[in-house]
């Protein structure tokens, strides 16, 4: 092989997505990743187009919530006693971000990237043919509980105030859009600027072959070192060594690493462990994405069954998956129907979330533009892998002129 014009370390939907997008500019392209192309987090997620999360992942709630985190190992939201002493500093930076002037920077830049998300994906889909992967019909959050309506209707306004499209919901619009949904339901909001996909692992699929198509390669290495070099990059893979003039690092939540050796900057990459229950045979049970306010997961209806998902779980990229976390999700829908979900034949997964303490991703060019950086989506990499593929398409040109704040690696 020769030397590629640009590498791609990581094979998720976000390095699948911007390979495309620099293979139809031109550039000779080589992807690397130590799996299959999608079999990490795009391999799992909730495949929710989530427009309408403009938030950051945390709130100052979360110090009332730092008890319960690290005593139920069952809870939406946990943290390993043993990573603790890991994860120490990177909740502390967290809530650094949570001051105001930090918050609304955040605030404003997820807005950014998902105001431009559907539009991008809309593009993307119609230019390999496949359209139908996605399916632009809204999303529903839920709620139960009488007491839950004032903070349902403090987040409305939150989110009218943010410009979010969303529509307060009856009990009895929701089981008129929803006819399987239980008569409990007290109301909702409905988003209609989301959608959901199909099959995730599918989309990544259909961009691996385009991208194939456009003369983009693929390696199964895993990328062990790197360095700048007056030229271009020189990576170390466990199977020898790469040069390119680029190299753009999208390899999601083992991405810190190799920005280390590359730039010489520590990023605070944590990342935010995910699980997933597949039920095969419920996938005609929601006509689109539901999330309950009060239990705090989302069901996806997939081509290939019922997808509920949602926990998060700090423990770091080493600590063996919790599949009860998982199979809990089963045990969360149950009263959210009027007849409970059925659990024959499903599968478990588990996957990680690239998260910063700021909740936004980093999008960059640096040294001198050999090193371009596309990590740190959180729960938002499936949403913002198509505006970012364009950003970083711009970014790799000799005149880029994106604005890059606030995404760039010297913020930290």
């Amino acid at each position: 092989m020769s030397d590629p014009d640009i590498v791609v370390v990581g094979a998720g939907i976000i390095g699948v997505a911007c390979a495309l997008q620099l293979a139809r500019q031109g550039r000779q392209v080589l992807v690397v990743d130590q799996q299959e192309p999608g079999m990490g987090a795009s391999y799992g997620n909730a495949g929710h187009l989530a427009t309408e999360q403009v938030f950051p992942i945390a709130d100052l709630s979360i110090l009332k919530r730092l008890p319960g985190m690290l005593l139920d190992p069952m809870g939406p939201l946990r943290l390993d006693w043993k990573y603790l002493p890991r994860a120490l500093p990177w909740f502390l930076r967290l809530l650094l971000n949570l001051r105001p002037a930090s918050y609304q920077r955040t605030v404003a830049g997820i807005r950014t990237l998902n105001e431009g998300s559907l539009g991008a994906w809309q593009r993307l889909l119609h230019s390999i043919g496949r359209p139908t992967l996605l399916r632009k019909d809204g999303s529903l959050l839920v709620y139960e509980q009488a007491h839950s309506r004032p903070a349902l209707e403090a987040l409305q306004q939150r989110m009218q105030q943010q410009q979010v499209p969303v529509d307060y919901w009856s009990g009895e619009a929701i089981r008129q859009a929803a006819p399987q949904l239980s008569d409990n339901l007290q109301g909702g909001l409905f988003f209609p600027g989301t959608g959901h996909f199909l099959d995730p692992y599918q989309v990544v699929c259909e961009l691996v072959q385009a991208a194939k198509a456009s003369g983009v390669q693929f390696l199964k290495r895993r990328v062990l070192d790197g360095r700048v070099e007056g030229d271009g990059v020189s990576l170390t893979t466990d199977q020898g060594h790469l040069m390119a003039s680029q190299v753009l690092i999208a390899c999601g939540a083992h991405s810190a690493a190799l920005t280390a050796a590359l730039t010489g900057k520590q990023v605070p990459l944590d990342t935010e462990r995910g699980y997933h229950l597949m039920l095969p045979h419920e996938q005609h049970r929601l006509p689109f994405a539901v999330t309950s306010l009060e239990r705090k997961f989302i069901m996806t209806p997939m081509s290939d069954g019922l997808r509920l998902a949602g926990t998060v779980e700090f423990a770091g990229l080493k600590a063996p998956p919790n599949m009860a976390r998982a199979w809990q999700l089963h045990r969360l829908s149950k009263g959210l129907f009027r007849e409970d979900l059925s659990a024959r034949d499903a599968t478990t997964w588990m996957g990680f979330r690239p998260s910063l303490p700021d909740s936004l991703p980093i999008i960059d060019r640096v040294c001198e533009g050999k090193v371009l950086l596309a990590f740190g989506h959180q729960h938002l990499g499936l949403t913002q892998a198509a505006v970012t593929a364009e950003w970083v398409g711009e970014l790799a040109s000799t005149k880029p002129t994106q604005p890059l704040a606030p995404y760039r690696l010297d913020r930290f």
